[in-house]
């Protein structure tokens, strides 16, 4: 054992020894208390957690013109959004998102950090801001405030599709690897450039808050959907990959390429279109010198993103969806990450758990799911995921998994990232989990990885560390206040457990899975709250479930259940036997008792969390003449109690 991984044991002993030493006394009163779903009910958002009648969505539609400069680097950009306001106000100003600002000295974010950063840029210089007036686009009054950017409309913007187009040209310079999201490095022939927050993006205005400005933080994005047509324009002799579908392949791939490429729309093996031995053929690129534009398109979704490089190998696979429906799975990587044990099967990866997130939870929307190995690892845009270049084996399946998997949460499903960290990277994670054992027979089952379950074993046992930390914030905490010390655990771990708990040991599979896909398919393309999705699976499930909000995601309560006392009923053992099983801790689960009988069989009794909803003990009675030995609850170490010592106990003690 490594001394890291020793480290890590005896903290989880120490907080474990904590858990049980900072017992609660339970109160069923304060569990199962009415809980205020903190959002109202109205025709926007119906009481059963999904889009009221009413409901309303602005949207925004992009067309950008981009240039990749490597002297720098810097990327300089024009685009033109037309902006719907579907709301029914009307609108005086528009708010616009500048997330390139985070990376100026002055921002909120490096003071937020409270650590020095490697480097810093001017973030989007502005060259042009207009809005469109009587047929011409005129300067319109602007103001940046840190990573957003307020433009003062000439006219109020009509309510109930008014809509209004805004140009803006801007140019930044590409920050370096410790970016994070987005990067530029080097791989071993040559620069690879991870495109994502290139552009100015509207802010979303919603029901819940108007214009939602949460500044940039770090935490990730909360955007609009609309349709969007790019052009970048790179060297000659690089590829780009792009979120969804090239439209010029004619003018920027080979006659070789495109050959390939169609071969692989077919094909569930994957299809090399650039071989990792071509990648410093000149004649694997059109021969024209200069640069070229490539032309993409994507329609209903919230953002875009590109990698370019001229080191990249490329190859691709059909991806086979529900009704007959295909897309396309690809991957671009530098020749040092070819091979069977590495990005050769990240294309298979990216397939498989494509297709198995379709079949289980909803149909993939989008032409493409593309891996790029390259410096931004382990981030992911719509249709397109950044990972990295040194990733292998069942670490590059897992994050490969993992990043596509955003592709549900919250491409798909609109959840804002930037307040609820915990419904992206949680739902995700838990829809992994499945997908681990899944693909391949197993092959990489199952999911335990050093983000989401450092120790390696039952995950129930995992958690405790977190729930005994009495500085460990709640699932329900702004996302921007969680420090990185918790930010896997809480965000991922969790919120991800917390669902798996909910799925299997709650409401069970038969309940869950067709709630949370009623769940996913109301709220495509749109922004449900934590409340839409609280209300939607207490409807659709058919059961109260204020009680496991309140102390999984409001509080960070802990579990105790006990076997506390076997004996003869009414000390006569002619009336048969009692078993009590008591709460000494805040939370209470669904769980199994199993009483063992003298005959060596035993049975299995299932107890509902309203078994202490009036008292912190309930009682179970076996029939005369039948010998209970012993007996046991959550025999099959299903849910996370933080005392396993009292589970059990022997009849007569």
């Amino acid at each position: 054992m490594s001394l890291a991984r020793f480290v890590s044991a005896l903290l989880l002993l120490l907080l474990g020894a904590a858990s049980i030493a900072r017992a609660e006394p339970y109160d069923p009163a304060a569990l199962f208390a009415p809980r205020d779903m903190g959002q109202a009910v109205n025709a926007y958002r119906s009481a059963n957690g999904l889009p009221g009648p009413a409901y309303w969505q602005n949207r925004a539609d992009y067309e950008i013109q981009a240039a990749l400069d490597e002297h720098g680097p810097s990327l300089r950009g024009t685009e033109i959004i037309t902006y719907t306001n579907n709301s029914p106000d009307r609108l005086d100003q528009l708010w616009i998102q500048l997330d390139q600002n985070i990376y100026r000295p002055d921002s909120r974010s490096f003071f937020a950090a409270g650590r020095p950063r490697e480097g810093a840029t001017q973030g989007f210089v502005l060259d042009a801001v207009e809005v469109e007036s009587g047929g011409r686009f005129v300067a319109a009054a602007n103001l940046v405030s840190d990573t957003r950017l307020r433009v003062d409309l000439p006219q109020p913007l009509a309510a109930g599709g008014g809509k209004i187009r805004v140009r803006i040209a801007y140019h930044f310079a590409i920050p370096g690897e410790w970016g994070g999201r987005m990067a530029w490095g080097n791989a071993q022939a040559g620069p690879i450039y991870d495109l994502a927050q290139w552009y100015p993006r509207m802010a979303v205005y919603d029901d819940i808050r108007g214009w939602d400005t949460l500044p940039y933080l770090a935490q990730e994005f909360y955007l609009e959907y609309g349709d969007f047509d790019y052009f970048v324009t790179v060297p000659s002799d690089m590829l780009v990959a792009g979120s969804g579908q090239l439209v010029n392949e004619a003018e920027v791939l080979t006659a070789a390429q495109r050959r390939r490429l169609e071969q692989a729309r077919h094909s569930d093996a994957t299809v090399m279109i650039r071989s990792p031995q071509e990648i410093a053929d000149p004649a694997s690129r059109p021969p024209t010198g200069g640069t070229l534009t490539w032309h993409f398109h994507m329609a209903n979704t919230r953002d875009v993103a590109f990698s370019a490089s001229r080191v990249f190998a490329w190859d691709a696979a059909r991806i086979n969806l529900p009704g007959g429906r295909t897309s396309l799975a690809m991957s671009f990587y530098p020749a040092e990450s070819q091979g069977a044990a590495r990005w050769g099967r990240s294309t298979g990866y990216m397939k498989d758990a494509v297709e198995n997130f379709s079949r289980r939870w909803f149909p993939y929307p989008w032409p493409a799911a593309i891996n790029v190995a390259g410096p931004a690892t382990g981030m992911e845009y719509p249709g397109i995921v950044f990972d990295g270049i040194d990733d292998a084996g069942k670490v590059l399946f897992w994050i490969s998994a993992h990043e596509i998997g955003h592709g549900w949460f919250p491409m798909l499903v609109g959840f804002d990232e930037r307040r609820d960290a915990w419904m992206d990277e949680g739902f995700n994670t838990f829809i992994d989990i499945y997908e681990s054992e899944d693909f391949n027979h197993g092959e990489y089952a199952p999911k335990r990885d050093s983000e989401y379950a450092p120790h390696g074993g039952n995950p129930v046992d995992e958690i405790l560390p977190i729930l005994a930390d009495p500085h460990a914030p709640p699932i329900l905490s702004r996302a921007d206040t969680v420090i990185e010390r918790y930010r896997h655990p809480v965000t991922y771990f969790k919120s991800a457990l917390g669902l798996v708990l909910l799925r299997e040991q709650i409401l069970g599979p038969e309940r869950f899975d067709p709630a949370f896909r009623q769940f996913i398919a109301a709220w495509a393309f749109r922004h449900p709250k934590p409340a839409d999705f609280f209300r939607a699976m207490e409807s659709a499930a058919g059961e109260d479930l204020s009680w496991w909000w309140r102390g999984w995601y409001d509080n960070n309560w802990q579990l105790d259940l006990a076997v506390d006392r076997i004996a003869p009923v009414d000390n006569d053992p002619a009336k048969g036997t009692m078993i009590e099983i008591g709460s000494h801790d805040r939370l209470v689960m669904p769980a199994t008792l199993r009483v063992m009988l003298a005959d060596g069989s035993h049975r299995d009794i299932r107890l509902p969390a309203e078994s202490w909803i009036r008292q912190a003990a309930t009682r179970v009675f076996i029939e005369p003449r039948v010998t209970v030995t012993s007996a046991v609850i959550d025999p099959d170490h299903r849910i996370p109690d933080r005392d396993r010592s009292n589970d059990s106990r022997a009849a007569g003690r």
